[in-house]
C-alpha cells in the first residue's frame, strides 16, 4: 500500500515540477514556482509573487526529499530557498505573521531533512513571532503588522515553529492555549478563525483546523501534557464529522484557498503518525486521521485528469478536476489575499494542495504497513 502512493507522490512532484519549476529571472542556480499553468508571461517572468505559496513548495520538496532522497532533489531544495530570498527583496520577512512562519517552518525542516541551513533566517523569523505577542490587545499574534486581527493561520504555524525551534516550547503552549481558550467553536469544536478588532471572526475553514491541529500534536509529542492530546482528540473528531463529507476534506476553490485542504491534510498526517499514546483515545484519533486522509487522497487521485502522463488535480477533491486553460480570469492579490483563477485548477496552490496530499497519504500508509 506505502508503494501504492510513493508511486502517486511521485508522480505528483513529478507535475509540479515539469509544469511550475523555473529559474528565476533566468539566473543560474536559481528555481521558483510559476503560479499558474498555463502561465501567462507575467507569470513566467516572475512578476507575480505569493510568498506563502513558494513556502509550501519548498515544504512539497522536503516531503519528497524524505520519501525519496535525491542528490538532484537536494539542490533543488538548495535553489529554491536561495531563490525566495532574492525574489523577496533579499529579505527572509514581509508584512504577513502567516506568511513567515509558513517559510520558517518549511526552513526549519530544510536544515534538519536536508542539511540545507541559512543560519540567519531562522533566528530573524523567530523573533517576527516572539515580539508580534500581543496578550494587551487581546491576542496571539496578529495575522500582519500594524494589524489588529489576531487569527488561528497566523498563531498556529508559527506555534509550530516555536515549539520545533530553539527554547520557545513555552511560548508555543501559549499559543495554543490562547487559540483553545478564544477561537473554538463550544458546539462544533471547530476553530474559528480569528478575532479582529474584539469581535470573533465565525468563518471556519479547512486550514484553521489543519494548523491548530498541527500545533496541538506537536505540543501533545514534545510535553506529555493531557491536556494537548485532549484538544487534538476533540478537533480530530469535528474535523472528521463537520469538515469531511463523505470522509473527504472539504475544498475551499483556487487561490489562496487552493492549500486549505492540502495543509488539513498534512496536520492530519502528523497526527496520525506522531500523535504519541496508547490509550484508547489516542488509537482513536490517529487512525480516524489516517482514514480522513487516505480516503481524500483516493478520492483527489480518481477524480484527477491527466496531461502527458501526470495529474492535474481539482480543487474539489470529491469531483472531477477541470482541466486549465491559458486565457480567462487569472489569481489576483486583493486585500492581502489571493483569489481563485477563473479555472482553479490552474494555479499552482491547487497543484502543491494535491502533491501534498500524496505525500501526507504515503506518510500515513508507512506508518500503518508498520503497525
Amino acid at each position: 500500500m506505502d508503494q501504492l502512493w510513493a508511486n502517486r507522490a511521485a508522480t505528483s512532484e513529478a507535475a509540479v515540477t515539469q509544469r511550475h519549476l523555473r529559474r528565476l529571472w533566468a539566473m543560474p542556480g536559481t528555481q521558483l514556482g510559476v503560479v499558474a499553468w498555463p502561465a501567462a508571461r507575467k507569470d513566467r517572468l516572475f512578476g507575480t509573487w505569493h510568498y506563502w505559496w513558494q513556502a509550501h513548495l519548498l515544504d512539497c520538496l522536503l516531503d519528497a526529499q524524505l520519501r525519496d532522497p535525491q542528490p538532484l532533489r537536494h539542490t533543488s531544495i538548495n535553489r529554491q530557498v536561495r531563490s525566495h530570498r532574492l525574489r523577496n527583496n533579499f529579505s527572509w520577512t514581509n508584512s504577513y505573521y502567516d506568511d513567515m512562519a509558513w517559510l520558517a517552518l518549511a526552513l526549519e525542516r530544510a536544515a534538519r531533512i536536508a542539511g540545507v541551513q541559512r543560519r540567519r533566517a531562522l533566528p530573524k523569523l523567530a523573533d517576527q513571532f516572539v515580539t508580534a505577542w500581543a496578550p494587551e490587545d487581546g491576542g496571539g499574534i496578529p495575522w500582519r503588522k500594524q494589524d489588529q486581527f489576531f487569527n488561528a493561520p497566523a498563531n498556529g504555524p508559527a506555534g509550530i515553529f516555536l515549539a520545533r525551534y530553539d527554547d520557545w516550547l513555552q511560548r508555543a503552549q501559549q499559543m495554543a492555549d490562547w487559540v483553545d481558550r478564544t477561537l473554538i467553536d463550544p458546539e462544533t469544536h471547530l476553530v474559528f478563525d480569528g478575532i479582529k478588532d474584539g469581535s470573533l471572526v465565525r468563518a471556519q475553514y479547512t486550514y484553521c483546523q489543519g494548523v491548530v491541529l498541527g500545533l496541538e500534536t506537536e505540543l501533545a509529542a514534545r510535553t506529555g501534557d493531557q491536556r494537548h492530546f485532549a484538544r487534538v482528540q476533540r478537533l480530530v473528531a469535528a474535523v472528521d464529522e463537520h469538515m469531511a463529507p463523505a470522509g473527504v476534506l472539504r475544498g475551499a476553490g483556487g487561490g489562496d484557498g487552493g492549500l486549505f485542504a492540502g495543509i488539513t491534510a498534512r496536520y492530519l498526517a502528523l497526527v496520525a503518525t506522531t500523535l504519541p499514546g496508547d490509550a484508547a483515545d489516542d488509537v482513536a484519533a490517529r487512525r480516524t486521521a489516517a482514514k480522513v486522509v487516505l480516503s481524500s487522497a483516493k478520492s483527489a487521485w480518481d477524480y484527477r485528469q491527466t496531461v502527458d502522463g501526470l495529474p492535474v488535480f481539482g480543487a474539489f477533491w470529491d469531483r472531477n478536476a477541470e482541466l486549465p486553460a491559458a486565457g480567462g480570469q487569472q489569481a489576483q492579490f486583493v486585500a492581502g489575499a489571493v483569489n481563485s483563477s477563473e479555472i482553479p485548477e490552474r494555479d499552482l496552490s491547487v497543484q502543491l494542495s494535491g502533491w501534498m496530499l500524496m505525500e501526507a497519504a504515503h506518510s500515513v500508509a508507512v506508518v500503518s504497513s508498520l503497525g
